[in-house]
């Protein structure tokens, strides 16, 4: 293993839409369509493209910010630049702990999914081996090279998204395209906004892989936008076939399987019971490829031992932050310990978004990099929109998450001064103009 050497850059436009697409896109498409339209009815999928043009406004500032680097790591290395290396650890630790419970809970997901399909892996001694055996999955997916890693979430990919798309197909053609069209009660916005809005997270993973992206100040910023574009009109396909075939409104927690069962007969239910499969299968890899690289980064950067920023010389990939991530997950989905984890996720989202908005901020007033020079009027408008769906996606956190948070930031506190004894001289955040 080389201890030195750094990944190799793989990632161009379509794979770092890729990685987008696929933070967006989980699980939670299976279910979305029966609660959009209980909340917005048939206004639903021109809901999903209004709000999407005011969600480009918040991703906007980490696709800003991401015109200056050219390392990996995404928040946690704007953190680090602007405020320093203990914002930066913390805010690197509190996106970990959201992601791998999130990966965990996810994990979970997959197995109820493949046990309903396959009832001998929910026995106890059975789902247990089939949750480590999806994380050595992963494991040996991400350990072998980016550039293999994303020719499998393309493969992935076509699996998740082309039954559901075969499905829209037939069915705007068998039913025609609704024209219809009633506003939504004033009193359901607030519903239908949250579910947009947790539907379009993930949306800029692709920033944490800077360090692998070709042209990362070109492609990261063009590959956020792109994505989230095409996520949404994704969705709102979804949602215009959903109403125009008009399942059974009462399979509230599987519509498009209630989709596929009114256009396809039971074979429509088989169809998207496998394809969610591998929707929660090619969303999941996506993590264990792309959030290992935070860990890298603070690695390179001395906010981590200095194995962490080890680089295998075979496959050229983060080997140790490879392995401690899968680590940690297999063991939060064996102990069941997400849970609690998982609860902080939404207060510790939007944490890390007004954190790194106040970067920008600071780095515009710094004029690093020049930053100045390209932040133009449009930007008076761009930023006062995102905080303020940022402070209303924080208002819709429970108290207990909230405060749950502080806790975390204690825990995250001694963890920097236990890193800070084995801490090594890093390499220099560098700003490219």
């Amino acid at each position: 293993m080389d201890e030195t050497g750094k990944p190799p850059r793989v990632i161009g436009l379509t794979g770092a839409i890729l990685i987008n697409l696929n933070g967006a896109v989980g699980a939670g498409i299976f279910a979305l369509p029966a609660l959009l339209y209980a909340g917005a009815g048939s206004f639903a999928p021109y809901s999903i493209l209004i709000f999407a043009l005011f969600y480009a406004c918040l991703i906007a500032i980490p696709a800003k910010l991401s015109t200056l680097f050219d390392q990996s790591g995404g928040p946690q290395l704007y953190a680090q630049h602007a405020f320093g290396n203990w914002t930066g650890f913390q805010l690197g630790w509190f996106h970990m702990c959201a992601n791998m419970s999130s990966r965990a809970a996810n994990l979970h997901v997959l197995a109820a999914y493949l046990a309903a399909i396959f009832p001998f892996f929910g026995g106890p001694v059975a789902k247990p081996v089939l949750l480590v055996t999806l994380v050595l999955f992963y494991l040996a997916i991400a350990l072998v090279g980016m550039k293999q890693s994303i020719g499998a979430l393309w493969i992935g990919s076509v699996l998740k998204l082309s039954p559901i798309l075969i499905l829209c197909a037939v069915g705007l053609t068998m039913n025609g395209i609704p024209t219809s069209v009633s506003l939504p009660e004033f009193s359901e916005f607030e519903a239908v906004a949250l579910l947009i809005a947790y539907a379009f997270s993930g949306a800029g993973t692709a920033a944490i892989t800077a360090g692998e992206t070709k042209e990362p100040q070109r492609i990261i910023f063009r590959s956020i936008f792109t994505g989230l574009a095409v996520v949404a009109v994704f969705y709102a396909l979804v949602m215009l076939s959903y109403i125009a075939i008009q399942p059974d409104t009462a399979e509230v927690d599987s519509p498009l399987a209630a989709a596929g069962a009114a256009v396809f007969g039971e074979l429509g239910i088989l169809i998207i019971s496998v394809t969610a499969i591998f929707s929660v299968g090619t969303n999941l890899l996506n993590g264990f490829l792309i959030y290992p690289r935070i860990f890298y980064g603070m690695g390179c950067r001395g906010l981590l031992p200095r194995p962490f920023a080890y680089v295998s010389r075979r496959f050229e990939t983060p080997w140790v932050a490879i392995l401690v991530y899968c680590g940690i997950v297999a063991g939060l989905a064996l102990s069941g310990t997400f849970v609690f984890l998982a609860m902080l996720t939404v207060a510790v989202e939007q944490i890390i978004l007004l954190v790194i908005t106040a970067a920008l901020v600071l780095i515009w007033r710094r004029n690093d990099g020049g930053i100045a020079d390209r932040m133009g009027w449009r930007w008076a408008f761009i930023i006062p929109v995102g905080v303020i769906m940022m402070l209303w996606l924080t208002a819709q956190a429970s108290l207990e998450s909230l405060l749950s948070t502080f806790g975390l930031l204690a825990i995250g506190m001694v963890l920097y001064l236990l890193s800070s004894k084995s801490a090594h001289e890093g390499e220099d955040i560098r700003i490219v103009s």
